[in-house]
């Protein structure tokens, strides 16, 4: 079996570095990167589950879910925020992501949303 790729994009350094942990002890690969443009420019298309922070520099989380609808709708996006509105959530929701967790968040419910997001995307 292929190893199942969870990819997370943040701007903070040591987040991706604690959710690379974090999904590695799930016995999951994860690659990170710190901004929506670097994900884009990698053309990544093995990415099974997506860890999005909302705010970062450049173009936001919610617009890269847009541009992603586009390319690659099949990929099952996780969003996390320190800042994220019920607003954001339910727009967020409503285009498809599969949770909308506030910073700080207990790591099992991440855990528990990414298995849900990756068994979803077998179907």
């Amino acid at each position: 079996m292929a190893a199942v790729l969870v990819t997370i994009v943040d701007d903070d350094e040591s987040v991706r570095r604690a959710l690379q942990r974090l999904m590695r002890s799930a016995g999951l690969t994860a690659d990170s990167f710190g901004s929506a443009e670097e994900f884009l420019q990698r053309g990544d298309r093995e990415t099974a589950c997506l860890i999005l922070d909302v705010r970062l520099p450049g173009m936001s989380g919610l617009d890269l879910q847009r541009e992603l609808a586009a390319l690659n709708p099949r990929i099952p996006i996780i969003f996390m925020s320190a800042y994220g509105t019920e607003e954001m959530k339910e727009r967020a929701i409503q285009k498809g992501a599969v949770a909308f967790l506030r910073k700080p968040f207990n790591e099992d419910l991440l855990l528990d949303d990414v298995r849900l997001a990756l068994d979803a995307r077998r179907w």
